[in-house]
């Protein structure tokens, strides 16, 4: 079985496998997903990124990425943030503001260097979409909810039990009201005006933080009156800092992404 190259990275640990796919294109990359993200029986991983050349002049480089369960996502955040570190930090361009064509659109990339490493990245992940506000009451006592797309979609509950994250995250993500399935995410202000967020990623289960989540909260924060236009995010994996410009309505995140290891893996059949 032949073998391809991968990194290992996270932000705020949310972690994905990246592949180069410029050198190693993958035919398969559901099947990938599903195989190495395993935990146990894989790399362990909340998903597959595949890093490509951008098809049109407007983006220097595409993303394309697959969650655990080998579905498609629309646009990761966190993975965003890797890919410019990884970039920059393997040579692989000189550019510290880079244009990645995404299935929700372009996101421009802002690398914050430290010397020669990428220390922090801040995205501009563009406007938000608020035209499907559904709100409705969940069972359990659970309150009313506020529906964010970031070009994907978010459903934001204000709860005192974020913990309760697994049990009815995995019932609310399949919702009939949710057609094409939802990320949700659980959030508790602060006293200090942090706000403590737990997220249910749709196609992958509990992860350590989500970037178009943390993004999603702060708006859905906002709009209920609870934080200005400028949060801290604190996820179970880190702090993401958030804020939605009145100037341009887009929304921009900002926080660290690693290098964990390289390695080589097996194709999957």
């Amino acid at each position: 079985m032949p073998t391809i190259p991968f990194t290992k990275m996270h932000g705020c640990g949310n972690d994905y496998i990246y592949v180069n796919a410029m050198q190693h294109p993958i035919a398969n990359p559901q099947a990938c997903a599903i195989k190495w993200s395993d935990r146990h029986k894989g790399i362990g991983s909340d998903g597959l990124v595949l890093i490509d050349k951008s098809p049109i002049p407007e983006a220097d480089y595409s993303m394309r990425i697959f969650n655990a369960d080998g579905s498609e996502a629309m646009m990761c955040g966190n993975a965003s943030r890797c890919i410019g570190k990884y970039l920059y930090e393997r040579a692989m361009t000189h550019k510290t503001e880079i244009r990645l064509l995404t299935l929700s659109g372009i996101k421009t990339l802002k690398l914050h260097l430290v010397g020669s490493s990428v220390e922090t990245v801040t995205v501009d992940m563009g406007e938000p979409i608020l035209e499907n506000e559904s709100q409705f009451v969940g069972n359990r006592g659970m309150s009313k909810g506020t529906f964010v797309s970031m070009g994907n979609p978010h459903y934001v509950i204000f709860t005192e039990n974020i913990d309760q994250v697994g049990e009815t995250g995995r019932i609310l993500e399949n919702h009939p009201a949710f057609p094409q399935r939802c990320n949700i995410e659980f959030a508790q202000v602060q006293p200090d005006g942090s706000i403590r967020t737990r997220v249910w990623e749709r196609g992958s289960g509990i992860t350590q933080a989500c970037g178009t989540g943390a993004c999603a909260t702060a708006i859905a924060a906002y709009l209920t009156g609870r934080a200005s236009r400028t949060s801290s995010i604190v996820m179970d994996g880190g702090t993401l800092h958030i804020e939605w410009r009145e100037t341009d309505n887009h929304v921009y995140m900002a926080g660290p992404a690693e290098f964990v290891f390289d390695g080589e893996v097996e194709m999957a059949k």
